[in-house]
């Protein structure tokens, strides 16, 4: 036994982790009515060379709101991979292919994976790079195409309270918070960024709420958007 814990011991001293540095600009893609394509820039802030892979997946939410990608052919990127020396950088390319939903927004996730290539150093020792991975969204709005939500309570499994909100519109919206209040005293709040897109669905749950405060009643809800834009609303409290 001891011999074989030495040599596990031997193995991961001579294991050394490397990490890309590489970056995207901007982090959300937008296609106004008239763009045709948008573009992207990639940087390399290392000192070693990175491989990156481009891909394109449609984006939609189910039921529940969960996020599902698939494989798509929609966009086209140019160039979908890349070689980028150290303290570079390169502007990418992203192509519509196909008409657009003039009624609503089409969702898309761009992922730039990073392509790693084992090394063997000097020392014999074996690095083993750390691939890394960006996921972006790609909104592309038809003209006044805009978001709608509505949220009501929802009780939510095991009593834990959530507000169950709508997206009745024909573009995403990101709710970077959502507070319910009654007169001045805090009852709960969400955390987290969720988007919520066109025609979905999706259950926030409320953070710190107060059993003691959730008599039944009316109260006042106020939703913060990703555009820091609020909406303050009533909800009824069963």
């Amino acid at each position: 036994m001891l011999k074989i814990l030495t040599l596990i011991a031997l193995l991961m001293a001579s294991l050394t982790c490397n990490a890309g540095a590489f970056s995207v600009t901007p982090v959300r893609l937008f296609f106004d009515p008239r763009d045709k394509a948008v573009a992207i820039t990639l940087t390399n802030d290392g000192d070693e060379e990175v491989v990156l892979q481009a891909d394109v997946y449609q984006w939609m939410q189910n039921l529940e709101g969960l996020d599902k990608t698939e494989p798509t052919e929609d966009l086209i990127v140019s160039p979908p991979s890349l070689r980028l020396p150290p303290r570079s950088r390169q502007v990418v390319r992203l192509g519509l292919l196909i008409p657009r939903d003039k009624a609503r927004q089409m969702t898309y996730r761009l992922l730039v994976r990073e392509i790693p290539e084992a090394e063997r150093r000097k020392d014999a020792t074996l690095q083993l790079p750390i691939a890394l991975v960006l996921n972006m969204p790609i909104f592309i709005t038809p003209s006044g195409a805009s978001r709608k939500i509505d949220c009501g309570w929802d009780k939510g499994e095991g009593a834990k309270p959530s507000l169950s909100c709508l997206n009745s519109g024909a573009a995403y919206a990101q709710v970077r918070s959502a507070e319910i209040r009654r007169g001045g005293l805090l009852l709960g709040k969400t955390e987290g960024s969720p988007y919520i897109l066109a025609g979905v669905r999706r259950s926030l749950p409320l953070q710190d709420a107060d059993p003691s405060a959730m008599a039944p009643g009316i109260a006042q809800l106020t939703l913060v958007y990703d555009d820091l834009k609020t909406e303050t609303k009533t909800i009824e409290i069963p």
